[in-house]
C-alpha cells in the first residue's frame, strides 16, 4: 500500500508574524516540514502533497521541494478562496476557508490511504510509524485514527493556543471540540471556537493536533460537509471556517465513522508565536545530537538512517 502525506501549509501565520512554514529551525536552514517528511519517509510514505497558496509555489519549490524531490514524490495543491461550490460575493473574505477545504484541495493527488498534518507542527518519528501501521492494518470502512498528545506537551508559554479537545470512550474518540486553550486564574480553560460554554481541562488531557490517518472514503464525508456549509446564511458563510474537527465530530455523533485514539509518545514541537522559535531550535538540536536525525538531515538519498 502506497501511503500519502498531506501537509496543510496554506495558513497565514498571523500570530507568529510571518510565513512560519518556511522558517529555518536548524543550521542547515531546514524547516519543520523537512523533519515531518523525513519521518514520513522512514515510516514508508511514498508521496507528499503540500497544500499551499498558489503565490507561495516558487518559494516552496526552491526550498523544501528542492531538498526532497529525489527522495519522495512531491505534489503541490492550491487552496484558493475562490474555489467554492456556489456563486457569491467573497470580496470581504481574506483567509482560506479552513482545513476541510485544504484536504479537499489535495484529493486529486491522493490515491488510497493518507495522513494529514499541519506544516508548522513537529510530531516525531513514532507518530508517523503509528499512523502507517494503523493504515496498513485497518480493514473496516470509515475507520480512522487520531494521533493525540497531552495538552501540556503542546502548550505555549506565550499565550493561548488552538487545539481540538478530545473526549474518549476507551480508545474511541467520541467528540472533538476545537478550542482556544490557555491559563486563567491558574486553571487550564478551553474556550470552544463555536461559542459554547468554556470548560476546564487538565494538562494531561488528550488533544488533537490535526494529525489524522484516513482511508480514501474520508473524502466523501468532507465533500458532503463542505457542500452543506454553503447552505447557510451568507453572513455565517463569510465569517467562519470549515474545520476538519467539526466535520469529524458530526460524523462521530451520527455513528457514521469511528476514530481510534492513538496517544503519541513522540516529542511534539510547534510555533504558534515568534518567541516559540528559540525553544524549537534548541529541541531539534538536542534530537540531532542524540542521533535521532542525520546531520546533514538530507545527506543520504533515502531519507532513512
Amino acid at each position: 500500500m502506497d501511503l500519502t502525506l498531506v501537509v496543510m501549509a496554506a495558513g497565514m501565520g498571523s500570530r507568529f508574524g510571518g510565513l512560519k512554514q518556511i522558517t529555518p529551525i536548524d543550521e542547515e536552514e531546514n524547516f519543520i516540514i523537512d523533519y515531518s517528511v523525513y519521518d514520513a519517509i522512514r515510516a514508508g510514505f511514498k508521496k507528499v502533497v503540500f497544500v499551499i497558496k498558489e503565490e507561495n509555489l516558487s518559494i516552496f519549490k526552491e526550498t523544501i521541494g528542492r531538498r526532497i524531490e529525489n527522495k519522495i514524490e512531491v505534489c503541490y495543491a492550491f487552496q484558493k478562496i475562490e474555489d467554492i461550490p456556489i456563486t457569491m460575493d467573497i470580496t470581504s473574505r481574506e483567509k482560506p476557508w479552513g482545513t476541510v477545504q485544504a484536504i479537499l484541495a489535495a484529493k486529486p493527488y491522493v490515491n488510497g490511504s493518507f495522513v494529514v498534518i499541519n506544516a508548522d507542527d513537529f510530531y516525531g518519528k513514532n507518530a508517523f510509524l503509528a499512523a502507517a501501521k494503523f493504515l496498513k492494518e485497518v480493514t473496516t470502512p470509515y475507520t480512522y485514527a487520531n494521533i493525540s498528545y497531552e495538552y501540556g506537551v503542546t502548550k505555549s508559554k506565550e499565550g493561548a493556543v488552538k487545539r481540538g479537545v478530545l473526549s474518549l470512550d476507551k480508545d474511541k474518540v467520541t467528540s472533538i471540540i476545537e478550542c482556544s486553550i490557555g491559563y486563567e486564574n491558574r486553571k487550564v480553560i478551553a474556550r470552544p471556537l463555536n461559542g459554547d460554554k468554556p470548560f476546564e481541562i487538565k494538562e494531561n488531557d488528550p488533544v488533537s493536533m490535526n494529525f489524522f490517518a484516513f482511508q480514501q472514503d474520508c473524502f466523501l464525508l468532507l465533500e458532503e460537509f463542505w457542500q452543506k456549509y454553503f447552505q447557510q446564511e451568507k453572513e455565517t458563510i463569510l465569517k467562519n471556517e470549515v474545520l476538519l474537527p467539526e466535520c469529524l465530530k458530526e460524523n462521530i455523533e451520527s455513528g457514521k465513522i469511528t476514530i481510534l485514539n492513538q496517544p503519541s509518545d513522540s516529542v511534539w514541537l510547534g510555533m504558534t508565536y515568534r518567541s516559540d522559535l528559540e525553544f524549537v531550535m534548541r529541541s531539534i538540536l538536542k534530537l540531532r545530537e542524540e542521533g535521532e536525525y542525520s546531520i546533514p538531515l538530507w545527506e543520504d538519498k533515502s531519507g532513512k538512517n
